[in-house]
């Protein structure tokens, strides 16, 4: 009986050590050059592979260590459930999420899925809100780190539950 208190308190320290752990995504827009009859942002949404596993399952073998084969097997898994958390309006007016490939990105804490995408919004919008909801739903914690590339500059965001859409000026 000692044993299996035992072991059901380290199984519970476990899951609440991992349900703490920061949990952080990278997303980098690059508008390109007006256009008069779209705005094109270039993308690039770096996910920690750890949280994905978290939600999705990736580690089939259940050795705690994911592979390449396993990431690929589920790319079609997280490129669905990334785009189901991320939408783009550009002055109201919804704005079309391309994606166009996957990779995996070395960060100081991990291996991250890259996603590399194009958001398209019609005619020449003056702002393009973006609504970031990736894990709020399973980890109020989780923070996706923005940065936004112009012809005005570099901008940062910090986006948090409580502060999911964010306006980003193009004119």
């Amino acid at each position: 009986m000692k044993a299996f208190a035992a072991a059901l308190s380290a199984l519970l320290v476990a899951s609440i050590a991992h349900a703490h752990s920061a949990s952080d995504a990278y997303l980098t827009l690059t508008a390109a050059s007006p256009q008069r009859t779209s705005a094109v942002i270039d993308a690039q949404w770096d996910i920690a592979l750890r949280d994905l596993d978290f939600v999705l399952g990736l580690d089939d073998d259940g050795d705690g260590n994911l592979t390449w084969g396993e990431v690929r097997k589920h790319q079609a898994a997280i490129a669905r459930y990334a785009y189901e958390h991320l939408r783009a309006s550009g002055d109201g007016t919804p704005c079309s999420i391309e994606p166009a490939r996957q990779a995996i990105a070395d960060r100081a804490d991990g291996a991250y899925a890259a996603l590399f995408l194009r958001i398209v919004c019609r005619g020449a919008p003056r702002k393009v809100t973006i609504d970031y909801r990736l894990f709020f739903a399973v980890d109020p914690s989780h923070r996706g780190i923005l940065v936004f590339r112009s012809i005005q500059g570099t901008a940062t965001s910090l986006i948090s539950p409580d502060n999911a859409r964010i306006e980003l000026r193009l004119d």
